[in-house]
């Protein structure tokens, strides 16, 4: 008996579009342990957040118009966006320390804000 020359690796991975994009993930069951999985854009978004809640809280700026005139946005802008530091230390930590990814765009991730922080992390991760 000969033995086939070819051989065949099978790897389910998943397509999903991000801005018109087609962008492959990786099998669910692999653990995701740097990273790759984690949107760049809420992390920056969690940074910007606090960068502005760290502005007010100094005093370097003193209204939500200084800090829109500053970074080139509308005020409704940095009222949605600064309430991402607002977010539980339970979520904070599963977005920037664990790397998990968010199960929900930046805008219903800072409507999450809003509720108790005994239900952010269902709200959030979708649990």
């Amino acid at each position: 008996m000969t033995t086939p020359a070819t051989i065949r690796i099978v790897i389910p991975l998943t397509l999903r579009k991000r801005n018109g994009r087609p962008r492959i993930l990786p099998p669910a069951d692999i653990e995701n342990t740097d990273g790759q999985n984690q949107d760049p854009r809420t992390l920056r978004a969690l940074a910007r957040a606090w960068d502005w809640r760290r502005r007010l809280e100094s005093g370097e700026a003193a209204t939500l118009r200084d800090i829109a005139e500053a970074e080139h946005v509308t005020v409704p802008y940095v009222s949605r966006l600064l309430r991402l530091a607002f977010l539980s230390p339970a979520v904070l930590d599963r977005l920037l320390v664990h790397r998990q990814p968010c199960a929900v765009p930046i805008d219903k991730l800072a409507a999450a804000a809003l509720v108790p922080w005994a239900e952010q992390v269902d709200m959030v991760f979708g649990e």
